[in-house]
């Protein structure tokens, strides 16, 4: 009776944790989106500035640059938030024929190996920012480190949505 009653007590105490990491990954969601939208609208902004000075004035020699950075942060902004939404392409017909118990075990196993993965971009993106931490933008000459930051932000931001989908999986009956 002990071990029954010390099961259910873990159960309990691991639901708050797993409450806590979908409240996060619900927030963190949230300001992707906004970012992401800001991330839009300024790469609109400068792109017609381009447009503008190219045709009107001289061309700037900066814009290209900031759009170009502003596009690899919105297109990692908007992954994580598709992995937080489910949005990315996934191949379910055979998925979809297996048991319930087996759906959710392959469910899990995806979101692991999307754990390693990820963890994989935020390692090798914290060696990237410490390797090129004294490189600067070739137009702006700006240090290179804030450009790589995003690469363990997001990394770990994706890891937290993956770990909040397991957590939903688990709860799952």
């Amino acid at each position: 009776m002990t071990a029954g009653m010390e099961h259910g007590a873990g159960a309990k105490a691991a639901a708050p944790s797993l409450l806590l990491f979908l409240s996060w990954s619900n927030r963190i969601n949230n300001w992707s989106e906004k970012a992401l939208f800001g991330l839009m609208l300024a790469m609109i902004f400068f792109t017609t500035l381009q447009v503008i000075a190219r045709v009107f004035f001289t061309a700037l020699s900066w814009s290209e640059e900031i759009t170009c950075f502003l596009l690899v942060y919105a297109s990692l902004v908007g992954a994580a938030v598709a992995f937080k939404r489910g949005s990315h392409i996934a191949v379910t017909f055979i998925v979809q024929r297996l048991p319930a118990g087996s759906r959710k075990a392959l469910a899990v196993l995806v979101h692991l190996l999307g754990i390693g993965f990820f963890g994989v971009i935020v390692y090798y993106g914290a060696i990237l920012m410490k390797v090129e931490s004294h490189q600067t933008s070739p137009a702006m000459m700006i240090p290179m480190v804030w450009v790589y930051l995003i690469f363990p932000i997001l990394g770990g931001i994706i890891i937290l949505h993956l770990l909040a989908a397991i957590g939903q999986t688990l709860k799952r009956g």
